[in-house]
């Protein structure tokens, strides 16, 4: 390979993202979305692979403050925007930008790293284990009902507003919402300054026929206690109206607030559907709806996480029950990682240190990634042959102690 990998430069960020549009299809991205993600990139925390003046490979990753399991936030390099161009395939490019981000990630004392995959195979063999589902819905409104809140004392209380989602006033409270949630849940990230933009992006590209991004506040006492932001496809047939209404994203802070946001999007007129693209595994709304079987539910993988530093991003989180175990861990592409570790922790904290006592269990580096959140359990992982049992009763004992009370979720890309 002759290409150079260097930081990317500000003057050289038109040309580095345009290689990005071409290896996603070449589409190239409205001018609202171009300024957000150009105002968001990290400079020194992005790369470009050049081959002269010629750039051929992008990668970045955000700074990010990621939940684990206990509710800690831990620092994470939310790897993005990685893409090879076509002609230079095959030749390296992609694992000489792993390298070179894994060590960086490494030197800025992030234990974790974390990525959406465009396509599932790819990042296994630099360590990452697919660690999160989210689940997908479409929801046949007419024949599936949410029975009405029981509301004791004065309804009154509680009311819905239709606001713009653009107003600076209501980005705020939203946001203040979302951080509250933030963490409640595993896989949840804090957004920093300039990412209360995302969701309210209301590209022409991706609409396909809906209308611009609403906005529905639920307020209790006259305060934010919840907000869905949503489309509406209007559509007709010989029968009369069967529109969809696409939920984006729908936060509250309690059961009631919640409740009264998912009745609001099932009457909307003049529809028939919600159609819901990313919700949590356990959400929810799959307990109040009468009928679940007609809900269309779907899942598929969503966040991958890579253990950076083994000691670090174990000692992070805490554990669901006491454990004391030593795992023998594989890792070839960071090998500062291999070795034995013993973890001992439970619900207050956790030690991870180097160790030279007989392994308990035995596993690569990927295995670790996919448990890490608690959504993967370990001993789903050793019957598919990826996690060895060297003590019997290990197994058992880690796979308890590493789960989490809520699956966790990423709520967005990035």
């Amino acid at each position: 390979m002759t290409t150079d990998l260097r930081e990317l430069a500000p003057a050289d960020w038109d040309r580095w993202y345009h290689v990005l549009e071409h290896a996603f299809g070449g589409i190239t991205e409205t001018s609202q979305e171009r300024v957000l993600w150009r105002d968001l990139t990290e400079f020194g925390r992005f790369v470009g692979a050049w081959d002269g003046d010629e750039c051929v490979g992008t990668a970045g990753a955000f700074s990010f403050g990621l939940t684990v399991p206990g509710g800690a936030r831990v620092d994470a390099a939310g790897v993005t925007m990685v893409s090879v161009a076509p002609t230079y395939r095959r030749r390296g490019v992609l694992s000489a930008m792993m390298r070179r981000q894994l060590d960086d990630v490494r030197s800025w004392g992030e234990p974790l790293a974390v990525l959406t995959a465009s396509e599932p195979p790819i990042y296994g063999r630099f360590g990452y284990g697919g660690a999160t589902q989210e689940l997908s819905a479409e929801i046949d409104t007419v024949r599936v009902r949410i029975p009405p809140a029981a509301r004791p004392g004065d309804t009154g209380r509680i009311r819905l507003r239709q606001v713009r989602p653009n107003d600076p006033a209501v980005q705020a409270a939203c946001e203040e919402v979302y951080a509250s949630q933030v963490p409640v849940r595993p896989g949840m990230i804090a957004r920093g300054p300039g990412w209360e933009r995302l969701p309210v992006l209301n590209g022409e590209r991706e609409r396909d026929g809906m209308s611009p991004l609403q906005c529905v506040l639920v307020e209790r006492d006259g305060e934010v206690a919840g907000f869905t932001l949503y489309r509406v496809k209007p559509e007709w047939d010989r029968s009369g109206p069967k529109g969809t209404v696409e939920l984006r994203e729908l936060y509250a802070r309690d059961a009631e607030a919640y409740g009264e946001l998912w009745r609001f999007l099932f009457g909307i007129d003049l529809t028939s559907t919600v159609r819901a693209r990313n919700r949590p595994l356990d959400d929810a709304f799959q307990y109040l709806v009468s009928d679940v079987r007609r809900c269309g539910l779907q899942v598929r993988d969503a966040l991958y996480v890579r253990l950076v530093e083994v000691g670090a991003a174990l000692e992070a989180r805490t554990y669901r029950t006491p454990v004391d175990v030593v795992v023998e861990v594989e890792d070839t592409f960071c090998p500062w990682n291999e070795g034995r570790w013993r973890l001992t922790g439970d619900a207050k904290g956790a030690s991870c240190v180097r160790t030279a006592d007989q392994a308990d269990l035995a596993l690569s580096v990927r295995e670790l990634g996919a448990a890490y959140l608690g959504g993967v359990p370990l001993i789903s992982l050793a019957g598919a042959g990826r996690v060895t049992e060297l003590r019997p009763g290990a197994l058992a004992e880690a796979s308890t102690a590493f789960g989490s009370d809520v699956a966790p979720w990423l709520p967005h890309g990035f």
